[in-house]
């Protein structure tokens, strides 16, 4: 039998409780991103109904539809995925937080797109890999984005977000995020959020300071096909 909904959230709450525990540290300074990829409006209701305000999303499509489904829940939005310069407006439109942005180009299509809104908060994606085509900035360019962003007129600069790359101990990368986002606040110093950890690899993160995770098919279930 499947186990509801409402078990699986308070099953990794108190997970997030005891590795915020052991870590050190509390859960009231961790914020639990419930991904909701490919899963219908409805589930976000009834996440919204046990509670959950963070809500997070992949492809810009399905960030609109579901926003807009969705509204007068009190979702926050965020948005996780790979974002494309063209889709600047539509995610600024619908997300509160962008977390995926790597690339000047970037930040000035979101900076851009926002003109008349207000600010929108964002975090620098890491790359901790050695792939060059995978999503996020090297760590040896992070500064130097961190400071487009500060300079932006649109864009308040959060922290940093990263993936833990497959094939290594999840506790590695994360300890080299946490030396990234002392980069990010060596430019912006009250830029403290750390994004990392998903349903496999969110105690390691907490460990390493995450304050922010993406959880989804620990509370989701798993995903329904693509459509």
């Amino acid at each position: 039998m499947t186990q509801p909904l409402a078990d699986r959230l308070a099953s990794v709450d108190a997970r997030i409780d005891d590795a915020a525990r052991a870590a050190g540290r509390s859960s009231a300074d961790i914020t639990r991103i419930v991904v909701t990829k490919f899963h219908p409006a409805s589930l976000i209701r009834d996440l919204a109904e046990l509670g959950v305000r963070d809500v997070g999303e992949n492809r810009q499509q399905e960030l609109t539809a579901k926003s807009a489904e969705c509204d007068g829940l009190g979702v926050r939005w965020h948005f996780i995925g790979q974002a494309q310069t063209k889709k600047a407006r539509a995610i600024r439109r619908a997300a509160s937080v962008v977390h995926s942005v790597d690339r000047e180009r970037l930040v000035d299509a979101l900076d851009a797109a926002g003109e008349g809104q207000d600010p929108l908060d964002v975090l620098v994606q890491v790359n901790l890999t050695d792939d060059e085509g995978r999503g996020g900035a090297a760590p040896d360019g992070i500064e130097s984005l961190a400071e487009r962003i500060a300079g932006s007129a649109g864009l308040v600069l959060r922290g940093v977000m990263a993936v833990a790359p497959l094939g290594e101990e999840p506790g590695a990368a994360f300890a080299r995020l946490a030396d990234c986002a002392g980069t990010v606040r060596s430019v912006v110093p009250d830029a403290t959020w750390i994004s990392a950890g998903m349903t496999g690899d969110f105690e390691e993160a907490i460990a390493h300071g995450a304050t922010h995770l993406r959880i989804g098919a620990a509370i989701t279930g798993p995903r329904p096909p693509r459509a």
